[in-house]
């Protein structure tokens, strides 16, 4: 009898894109979206570049830094969401999912914190041009991390109730491919705001 090589089902096919059309389609216009708002940015520093090198110093770096590691945190453990369904083990998989959730929620609380603090020192939107910019992305980008949480509730609740298997768990990585991009934003926001001087 001759035995060859197969693949194996619980594996994610080569060259296959993860999740469904819609979420890409979500995602794009997320990308173009963060993109005009980056325009705007760069178009801003470059008529006022004083005010774009002095308003970093007045943010907390320790708030913005804080999120960075939330947010990549949150990559992590979506990941591994993923790879334990692929392996047909869906309540390690929902743990990963509540470790998801609480980098998420970690977020949100560092950012009321932050704003708090940016208020208490006199930082508003109406402060400069580069603290409007600043509010417009980081508001926009809690946004998109709001509409995470709620996707990622409901990958929740299905991972609970035995909806996603080895071969089936598009849901999943519609849910893990979305906050991957948004962790991707985050990334280039986190270094425009809080480090670029």
């Amino acid at each position: 009898m001759l035995l060859t090589a197969t693949h194996s089902e619980q594996d994610p096919i080569e060259g296959r894109i993860p999740g469904n059309k819609g979420i890409w389609a979500g995602i794009l216009s997320e990308m173009t979206e963060f993109a005009l708002l980056f325009v705007v940015y760069f178009i801003a520093r470059a008529h006022f570049p004083q005010a774009f090198h002095e308003g970093p110093l007045q943010l907390s770096l320790f708030a913005g830094t804080f999120n960075t590691v939330l947010m990549i945190s949150g990559s992590y453990f979506v990941a591994n969401a993923v790879i334990a369904i692929r392996q047909n083990r869906p309540e390690v998989s929902l743990r990963w999912l509540v470790l998801v959730l609480f980098a998420a929620c970690g977020y949100f609380v560092t950012k009321y914190f932050e704003f708090r603090w940016n208020v208490s020192q006199g930082i508003t939107g109406r402060t400069g041009i580069f603290f409007t910019v600043y509010y417009y992305l980081t508001f926009t980008h809690m946004v998109h991390v709001g509409w995470g949480i709620m996707g990622l509730l409901w990958v929740m609740a299905r991972t609970k109730a035995g909806a996603y298997i080895p071969t089936e768990h598009e849901g999943m990585e519609a849910f893990a491919s979305y906050w991957h991009a948004t962790d991707l934003v985050w990334l280039i926001i986190f270094p425009l705001l809080y480090l670029l001087r």
